[in-house]
């Protein structure tokens, strides 16, 4: 068991956590009206038409965000208590085959295999598929080849064609009902099968979106990415899966219903993106896709600048792509309501919110410089981290995770989403003029 283990509170816990989410969200609401105080005084003591627009859009962007955290921090909690209440349904288990698609995986492949054989479940098989690897990778999957009980692991061997193509393979050769994709780095908390095979009871769910926490917190980068992913990743998840509707199936575990990834034609190869594509083609088929907290996936983070940036660029244009592909349903509500929806959520969280953050910082330093004007720069900056503290908070408290965490939440916003904010616009620019890339596969580690 790991010591990030799921929460699993009693009542009182949650209901503190509500009170003190309630109480960070007047403070919150406290500083918004006497930022809008400080801000009319200068918007009719300068009458610059330019300054005016500014401040009048940043004043009601901000507004937009405590609503949008608001939202966020209420439905995920209310998914919380729906999930804690429900029970592991031991008597019900399907057959299962773990696909792990795998290109120069050879420092973490082992230990991936392993901590999939260690999970509490009977009935699964392990299908490793290489894609045509130039390290060690087939020659340290082929150690664990063989059957552990009930469980069979095999190694298949391919050409390199492409993450989506050996997730492909997999699905075609796998025997199981439901399918679980991971990625090679991928570490499985030991009930993660268990916990989202439940969910299929439901003829409507055709995946479940799993818990992805970051392993190797071993610098300032990846703490930033670990409280990334429980605040702005999964926060959002949870959020989302309230209304059976999570936009983007995560790469590092997600399970599937065969029969519905054979109905859309499974992952496709003409984005860097191919688990927000095969998302949005289930959506759009009209499916549910649930979100379980307790199926937890540790998996290696960027350890370095350049790394990241790499990663977020890829996945930017890669869900840019995804996104180009359906442009009839941006504008057709009436077609299907949730991919309309989920699009335009994907436009702002990739494209709106980056430039707008971005303007706001040049705008409002540039405010300070010229006029000497710092009230609306740290009504800005003040306003941002009380709302990823507050988000921190309730993230660390309901997945129980470390508490170290949360003193991050002060430079989250100002430095780390800045820097990424900024590496979103240019891969958004450069998907627009049709620059080329390539995958930008990340180097890894093997840290613990």
């Amino acid at each position: 068991m790991s010591e990030h283990e799921p929460y699993r509170s009693k009542s009182g816990t949650r209901y503190g956590i509500v009170l003190l989410t309630v109480l960070l969200l007047m403070l919150v609401i406290f500083v918004f009206i006497y930022a809008v105080t400080e801000a009319g005084d200068y918007y009719f003591g300068r009458r610059s038409l330019f300054i005016s627009i500014s401040i009048t859009m940043l004043i009601f962007f901000l507004l937009f965000l405590i609503l949008r955290y608001f939202f966020l921090l209420w439905f995920s909690f209310v998914q919380h208590i729906e999930t804690v209440s429900d029970q592991d349904d031991v008597g019900w288990e399907p057959w299962v085959s773990i696909i792990v698609p795998a290109y120069n995986e050879e420092k973490v492949i082992e230990r991936s295999i392993r901590s999939l054989l260690d999970q509490n479940y009977r009935h699964f098989e392990i299908i490793v598929v290489d894609d045509g690897s130039r390290d060690r990778t087939s020659e340290v999957a082929q150690k664990l080849v063989g059957t552990y009980g009930r469980t069979m692991v095999k190694v298949i061997r391919q050409p390199n064609r492409g993450k989506a193509a050996a997730l492909n393979m997999g699905i075609s050769v796998a025997r199981g009902e439901f399918v679980l994709c991971v990625d090679a780095d991928s570490n499985l908390h030991p009930l993660s099968i268990r916990r989202m095979v439940r969910h299929f009871r439901d003829e409507k769910v055709a995946s479940v979106a799993g818990n992805v926490k970051v392993r190797n917190r071993v610098n300032l980068w990846t703490r930033l990415q670990a409280l990334e992913y429980i605040e702005g990743l999964n926060m959002v998840r949870q959020a989302q899966g309230f209304f059976r509707s999570v936009n983007i199936i995560p790469g590092p575990i997600g399970m599937f219903r065969k029969a519905v990834l054979l109905e859309v034609g499974g992952y496709e190869h003409d984005t860097f993106a191919e688990d927000a594509d095969l998302t949005l083609k289930i959506v759009t088929a009209g499916y549910h896709v649930r979100y379980e907290p307790g199926a937890i996936s540790y998996t290696e983070a960027p350890e370095t600048l350049q790394q990241l940036l790499k990663q977020r660029y890829r996945w930017t244009r890669g869900i840019l792509q995804s996104m180009k592909k359906r442009p009839e349903d941006f504008l057709q509500p009436w077609k299907n309501f949730t991919t309309f929806f989920i699009l335009w959520y994907m436009i702002f969280e990739a494209i709106l919110w980056p430039a707008m953050n971005i303007f706001a910082n040049v705008f409002l330093i540039g405010m300070n410089v010229a006029y000497g004007f710092m009230g609306l720069l740290l009504f800005w900056f003040l306003q941002l981290t009380v709302l990823d503290v507050v988000a921190a908070i309730h993230c660390v408290a309901v997945e129980e995770e470390d508490l170290k965490l949360v003193p991050y939440a002060v430079v989250y916003r100002i430095f780390f989403i800045l820097v990424i904010d900024v590496c979103k616009v240019f891969a958004t620019l450069e998907e627009v003029a049709g620059v080329k890339m390539g995958w930008g596969k990340l180097v890894r580690t093997g840290t613990e």
